[in-house]
């Protein structure tokens, strides 16, 4: 009885791993079974849009200059001699009036020339009065001759000749007389116009010929600010503008007011960007408040441009190569057109035609575009892309 319990229990250990087997196999041999299913519709890319308007604009244009001087001088020494001393208060940095004495040449020599020239040209007086009389008489010996003789005799027996000799070398002592006042006159050297004294070049005691540099002086009633621009920025511009400059170097929102005087026909060699001459008055702040401009100084400048035509102003990230803008239509699709620009700036462009107001217009978000592409526009609660992010 047990041993028939024992091989039963065998039967059946031997019928269930053959079961095993068989499921094994069956699972081994059997393909998989993938259960297909649609993919999932793309989510549409948030984009930032804004809301074009159409109104009467003109650029922001902005640029640097350099200052220079509108007038400089550098005095030089019209007459030998020598520099005695300079004007009082003439030294670097100090400004002087239009005629003021910068600077004194010995005047010892030039007075003994001066009085030189006035004797002589005593002395040709004298001459010129004693050949009147000389002719006086031969008129009157001539006349009592009684003959007539030609024109050429009677000129010499009249001593014509003569009295035009002594009148010339009147003439001439005029002229060596006024020459020696002119260069007395000379000795002292004057301010053409209010300056700045720039250096002095030579020192008291020095001799001096004629032409020799003295003091160099600089004009303090203008400076000139010679900036640089693209030349698609000058249809916006025309002589008499008016111009705000600002400085690093300056106190926070201090700033002088200039003047467009002049678009120069030359380009900048380094950039070959169109160059602009700007005035600015008083530029040492000598009689008005404000900051004072140096000579050689670097200024950002922002031109006062005037509105010319009514334009669409767009940021400069919305517009894509080929001047191509993408907006969104009102169930939120993609498109795109080419605007023509009427000014293209590094924040800001403005377009004359391609858009109409009241389009949408994507200004970022967009990674590969398509047209009819859908789109999400943005709202408060979208968090920013990645994209935005490090931008």
């Amino acid at each position: 009885m047990q041993q028939g319990r024992v091989r039963l229990g065998a039967v059946l250990a031997l019928l269930v791993f053959a079961i095993g087997l068989a499921c094994a196999w069956w699972i081994i041999n059997q393909p998989p079974r993938i259960e297909r299913r649609a993919p999932p519709p793309p989510t549409p890319p948030v984009v930032n849009v804004m809301t074009v308007e159409q109104s009467a604009l003109s650029p922001l244009l902005s640029g640097f200059g350099r200052v220079e001087a509108e007038q400089t001088a550098l005095l030089a020494s019209r007459v030998a001699g020598q520099l005695e001393r300079f004007g009082e208060g003439v030294f670097p940095g100090q400004v002087v009036e239009e005629g003021a004495p910068v600077a004194y040449i010995d005047q010892a020599d030039l007075r003994l020339a001066l009085e030189d020239a006035e004797a002589q040209l005593s002395n040709a007086q004298a001459q010129v009065a004693l050949e009147n009389a000389e002719q006086q008489r031969a008129r009157s010996e001539y006349e009592s001759f009684g003959r007539q003789l030609s024109a050429e005799r009677r000129s010499l027996v009249l001593r014509e000749p003569q009295l035009r000799q002594a009148q010339a070398q009147l003439t001439q002592a005029r002229v060596i007389r006024d020459q020696a006042a002119l260069n007395l006159e000379r000795a002292t050297l004057t301010a053409p116009w209010k300056a700045m004294v720039q250096e002095r070049l030579v020192g008291a005691g020095s001799l001096l010929s004629q032409g020799t540099e003295v003091i160099n002086l600089v004009g303090v009633e203008q400076f000139w600010v010679r900036a640089s621009l693209p030349g698609d920025a000058l249809e916006w511009l025309a002589p008499g503008s008016q111009v705000t400059i600002t400085s690093r170097g300056w106190p926070e929102g201090a700033s002088r007011e200039g003047v467009l005087i002049s678009i120069l026909p030359n380009l900048e060699e380094s950039g070959l960007q169109a160059q602009l001459l700007i005035a600015v008055n008083d530029p040492l702040a000598l009689d008005t408040d404000g900051p004072a401009l140096r000579l050689g100084d670097v200024m950002r400048i922002a031109f006062q441009t005037q509105a010319q035509e009514d334009l669409i102003a767009l940021p400069s990230a919305a517009l894509r190569p080929g001047e191509r803008v993408w907006w969104v239509d009102d169930e939120d699709r993609l498109h795109s057109t080419t605007v023509s620009l009427a000014y293209r700036g590094e924040n800001e462009a403005l377009v004359r035609s391609g858009l109409e107001a009241g389009q949408r217009v994507v200004t970022s978000g967009l990674a590969q575009p398509q047209e009819g592409q859908q789109v999400r526009v943005r709202s408060r609660n979208d968090a920013p892309t990645r994209d935005e992010e490090s931008s």
